[in-house]
C-alpha cells in the first residue's frame, strides 16, 4: 500500500468528494452495525480499488481504477489486506445494475482471501497476520424470526459484501468478525476464493435439492459453483448429468466426473432425483422440470434471473418441487469449508490482476472462462 496525500479521482468525483460522502454515511450508521458498513477513515491513506460510480452494460467498462482511502474498522470489525477476489456472476449483476444497489460508488467483490491487518475495537476472534476469508453475507441482525431458528441467510435486514458493504475489489476490505472464516492450509489464496461464494453457495444448493448418495443429480449451467457442486456430488456417489452449451464446459465437466454432458434441450438420459440450475434464464426452469422423476427436485441459484415462461401443471405434478436458493448461513460456510478439505475439492481458475476486472466480467458474460474467474490484488 502506498501512503500519500490523496488527490485521485473516481471517474469524474473528485476524491474529497468521496472522501466526504463516506464521512458522511458513517455518521449514519446504526450503533453496533459499524463494523459490517463502516467507512470511517484512516487520513490519508489510500488504496488501489476498481470502482463502480454507476452501473452500466460491461462493454462500456463500468469499473474505474481509483485510489481510495484506507478504511478503518468499526467495534468487533477487521481490517483485511486482500490478496485475492473470485470473480462473481452476481458482481455481473451489480455492475450491470440488475440487482438494486443501495450504495454508490461501491467497490464490488464478495470472494475475499486476504490476512487480517488490523482490529477494530473489540474484536477478538482472529489474531493479526491470520488469514480470512469473506464471502457474500456480511451481516445479520442476530433478532429477526429468521436469525433465530437458523435462516439467517433470509434476514431482511441483512447486508451483503461487495453491495452493502464495499468488497474485494481493493487493496483492503473490512468485515464484521463473526462473519469471516479461517481457511484451510492445503488452499493456495488464489485456490481458496472461488469456495468463498460459488463453493458455499453450491453446496447449500446441493443439500436443499434433497439430493442423496447415489441418486442421478443434473446441473443446468456449468460455471464457477456447478464445477465445484459436481466434485461434491461425486465424493458423495452420486450420478451427475451436465446441460451446458460450450463443449470446453461439456468437456471439464466429464473431466470432473459426469457421467453424461450435452445441451439442455436434450432428453436426460435417465430420470434425475434432484436438479440445480446455474444459468440466470428463465427458460431453463421448464426444460429441467421436465427431466425430474415423480418426487424430485429443482434449486435455483441464483440471485436474479430472467422471467420464467408459463409452466404446465403436469411439470409440477406427481410431487415434484420447484424451489429457490437464497445466499447462505455461517453454518453452511463453515461445513462446507471442511468438506472441501476433507473431499478435497479442485478449484479450476484463471487468474488476472485486479486492473482487469472489467474485461474478466465480459468473459464471464459471454461463458469464456473455465472453471472459476480470480484477480490477484497488487501488494505495493
Amino acid at each position: 500500500m502506498r501512503c500519500e496525500p490523496a488527490r485521485a479521482k473516481i471517474g469524474d468525483v473528485p476524491l474529497w468528494e468521496y472522501t466526504f460522502a463516506l464521512a458522511k454515511r458513517q455518521l449514519k450508521l446504526r450503533k453496533g452495525e459499524g463494523a459490517h458498513a463502516g467507512d470511517a477513515l484512516l487520513g490519508e491513506q489510500i488504496v488501489q480499488a476498481m470502482i463502480l460510480p454507476s452501473p452500466r452494460p460491461v462493454e462500456e467498462q463500468p469499473l474505474t481504477w481509483a485510489e481510495v482511502p484506507c478504511p478503518e474498522p468499526g467495534m468487533g470489525g477487521i481490517l483485511i489486506r486482500v490478496r485475492a477476489c473470485g470473480v462473481c456472476h452476481t458482481d455481473l449483476h451489480t455492475v450491470e445494475g440488475e440487482l438494486t444497489l443501495p450504495r454508490l460508488p461501491l467497490i464490488p467483490g464478495h470472494q475475499i482471501v486476504g490476512v487480517v491487518e488490523k482490529l477494530g475495537p473489540g474484536a477478538t476472534r482472529f489474531a493479526l497476520g491470520a488469514r480470512v476469508g469473506v464471502g457474500w453475507l456480511a451481516w445479520a441482525c442476530g433478532e429477526c424470526e429468521f436469525c433465530l431458528r437458523g435462516e439467517e441467510n433470509l434476514c431482511a435486514r441483512a447486508r451483503f459484501t461487495g453491495l452493502h458493504i464495499n468488497g474485494g475489489y481493493a487493496q483492503y476490505a473490512l468485515a464484521d468478525e463473526r462473519f469471516a472464516y479461517l481457511l484451510p492450509d492445503r488452499f493456495s489464496d488464489i485456490q481458496a476464493a472461488p469456495l468463498l461464494c460459488a463453493g458455499i453457495i453450491g453446496y447449500r444448493s446441493l443439500r436443499l435439492s434433497g439430493i442423496k448418495p447415489g441418486e442421478r443429480l443434473g446441473l443446468y449451467g456449468f460455471g464457477a459453483s456447478a464445477h465445484l457442486v459436481i466434485q461434491v456430488a461425486r465424493h458423495w456417489g452420486c450420478r451427475v448429468y451436465v446441460f451446458t452449451r460450450g463443449e470446453e464446459h461439456r468437456r471439464l465437466a466429464r473431466e470432473l466426473g459426469a457421467e453424461w454432458a450435452g445441451a439442455a434441450e436434450n432428453a436426460s438420459p435417465a430420470p434425475l432425483d434432484a436438479g440445480i440450475t446455474f444459468a440466470p434464464v428463465g427458460w431453463l426452469v421448464p426444460l429441467a422440470l421436465g427431466h425430474l422423476r415423480p418426487g424430485g427436485t429443482l434449486a435455483i441459484n441464483a440471485v436474479t434471473m430472467s422471467a420464467i415462461p408459463e409452466v404446465r401443471y403436469e411439470l409440477l405434478y406427481q410431487e415434484r418441487t420447484l424451489r429457490s436458493v437464497a445466499n447462505f448461513t455461517r453454518q453452511d460456510a463453515e461445513e462446507f469449508l471442511s468438506l472441501a478439505a476433507d473431499a478435497p475439492l479442485h478449484t479450476e481458475i484463471e487468474v488476472f490482476p485486479l486492473a482487469q476486472a472489467n474485461e474478466v466480467l465480459g468473459r464471464l458474460k459471454r461463458s469464456e472462462v473455465r472453471g472459476s474467474a480470480v484477480l490477484e490484488i497488487p501488494q505495493d
